[in-house]
């Protein structure tokens, strides 16, 4: 797509950003791969920012929104997914904060209870090591995975 002009591929791109929030780097990467010139692609990104069809903010809420309510992913890996698509440090630190305490521990603890029924341990040791490794890779920081775990056991302590 080479001999795409500029008005053309601004068309296009545009319609590209009116069915899903896009994040700057994804439409560059996307322009990019049509072959069009750098200055010609900084025209359009800059068009595209000032009608507002992308928007760094909006794009990093509907992100942490989604990967947080449906993927159940923790905070460090949303951060490092949105440090992947070059969202700024800034807009990211924003909308993490944004994520309520409350609904943060209460994902992690069902999350473990779900996890805890399919885990095969030796002692309370090893399944607590399984568990700890399983929430670290969902992106949960330790400090909230050791209290959700701590709380998990003190429950099952009344039962």
């Amino acid at each position: 797509m080479t001999d795409m002009t500029e008005s053309a591929a601004l068309n296009k791109v545009a319609a590209y950003c009116s069915t899903a929030e896009h994040c700057r780097a994804e439409v560059a990467d996307k322009l990019q791969r049509w072959g069009l010139p750098y200055d010609t692609i900084e025209h359009i990104l800059r068009r595209l920012e000032d009608e507002r069809y992308i928007d760094e903010e909006r794009f990093c809420r509907a992100f942490v929104n989604d990967k947080f309510r449906f993927a159940k992913w923790g905070k460090v890996k949303i951060a490092q997914a949105l440090q992947l698509k070059k969202v700024s440090y800034d807009v990211c630190r924003r909308c993490l904060d944004e994520i309520d305490d409350e609904e943060y521990q209460s994902v992690l603890a069902a999350l473990l209870q779900s996890k805890r029924k399919s885990i095969h341990a030796e002692n309370e040791f090893e399944l607590n090591g399984k568990l700890i490794r399983f929430a670290l890779s969902r992106g949960f920081e330790m400090e909230d995975i050791r209290r959700s775990i701590q709380l998990a056991g003190e429950n099952e302590d009344f039962e």
